[in-house]
């Protein structure tokens, strides 16, 4: 037997360390003692999600590596990143709440005091190697030294392009706390945060950080770094709630009737965090459309309100749709439901019950969009969406 243990472990040993640990001893029994753990795995709501393409391999192909169709999944110009500074940052919100979108999922919120940092990823690529996988298409906005004290780092699951190791092991040099779904602390204690900084939860548990409450809330999707996808850590979205004001984060997610149960049980939001990118008709039960995203919305607040921030798209290319069809398709869904939207400059910051940013900045470094968005383009939208800007849309 102690000849099986040594070849475990130099195997492990030459594992990329970005693949993080495997929950073990009490961790893994919690695991298997979660309502959400069947059969040696955690499950959807909702039923069984397809976490590989549907398709033939062969269908896929042709779409990944069309010639006309590929360099559309890519700017075609420097991407014009909001340079944030310790200026934008260093006075309290004037409403009490401020966000600032770094990019793909990354985002810090400023609420009610208190600073929480969603998925941050400061890493040039999500991926376990340094040397491949997909790479950013725009720099950070501003270095993570420069970001300033964080109350609480949330973290949404274990895929690379929401936990990466380099961010991860410079915040683990802070006291910051980390809140993570059931499992993820295996890969932050591997990585060097202290245990007595994890808030580890399940679904509808909740942990309280200063004047916070950080509520772990259902997500449709899957989990896994290694080489197996055993799925013995849990993903999630997330609800932070202060004194006065609460905010959503979705994570990863297909859409699923359990939104309108999660705006129930925690809502109404001041702002809501929604993944709107990388989609695919490959993959429709992980990740939600501009149109399912915008639905996903407004079942959260039972109707327009608040205020959506499209997060998930423009960091980096992981899907087969143009990369900017996320934002102008997302401006057209909250111009056709009636609903306020942040589209800020990655780090731009802005307060949702101030001015608003709105400004397709995008299209000055997008290629033509070859699939416009449904909808008629002959009445002024909503969220500062012009006739304007939709018919430039519809030519796109």
């Amino acid at each position: 037997m102690s000849g099986f243990r040594s070849l475990s472990s130099g195997l492990r040993a030459l594992q990329p360390e970005a693949f993080g640990a495997d929950p073990r001893g009490e961790r893994l029994a919690r695991i298997r003692r979660s309502p959400h753990y069947k059969d040696g795995a955690f499950v959807n709501p909702g039923g069984p999600a397809r976490t590989r393409p549907s398709g033939s391999a062969l269908d896929f192909a042709k779409v990944f590596f069309d010639k006309e169709q590929r360099p559309r999944r890519s700017p075609v110009g420097t991407v014009p990143v909001h340079a944030t500074t310790l200026a934008d940052l260093a006075t309290p919100p004037a409403g009490g709440l401020r966000a600032t979108w770094m990019g793909h999922s990354s985002v810090l919120a400023e609420i009610d005091g208190q600073r929480v940092l969603f998925d941050p990823v400061w890493g040039e690529r999500c991926s376990p190697l340094p040397f491949a996988g997909p790479r950013r298409l725009h720099p950070v906005p501003l270095p993570l030294a420069a970001l300033g004290p964080v109350d609480v780092v949330v973290i949404s699951h274990d895929h690379y392009d929401h936990l990466d190791l380099p961010t991860i092991k410079a915040l683990a040099g802070t006291d910051t706390v980390f809140a993570v779904p059931l499992g993820v602390g295996a890969h932050l204690e591997y990585w060097g945060v202290s245990a007595d900084r994890l808030r580890e939860l399940d679904w509808h548990e909740e942990t309280k950080v200063g004047g916070l409450t950080l509520t772990a809330t259902p997500a449709r999707h899957f989990c896994g770094r290694g080489l197996r996808n055993t799925q013995h850590t849990l993903w999630a979205s997330w609800v932070v709630a202060g004194e006065e004001h609460r905010i959503y984060h979705s994570g990863d997610t297909g859409y699923f009737d359990g939104f309108q149960d999660i705006g129930a049980a925690h809502g109404p939001f001041d702002l809501t965090m929604i993944q709107i990118g990388a989609y695919s008709e490959f993959w429709t039960d992980i990740h939600m459309t501009p149109e399912e995203g915008m639905r996903a919305h407004l079942d959260l607040q039972g109707g327009p309100g608040g205020v959506m921030l499209p997060i998930h798209w423009g960091t980096f290319n992981l899907a087969l749709h143009a990369w900017a069809e996320p934002g102008e398709w997302t401006k057209d869904a909250a111009g056709e439901a009636g609903q306020a939207v942040a589209l800020p400059r990655p780090g731009e910051p802005f307060e949702p019950t101030g001015k608003l940013p709105v400004e397709a900045w995008w299209r000055s470094v997008s290629q033509p969009i070859p699939r416009p968005w449904r909808r008629p383009r002959t009445t002024e939208g909503a969220a500062g969406t012009s006739k304007r800007d939709l018919d430039l849309a519809g030519e796109r």
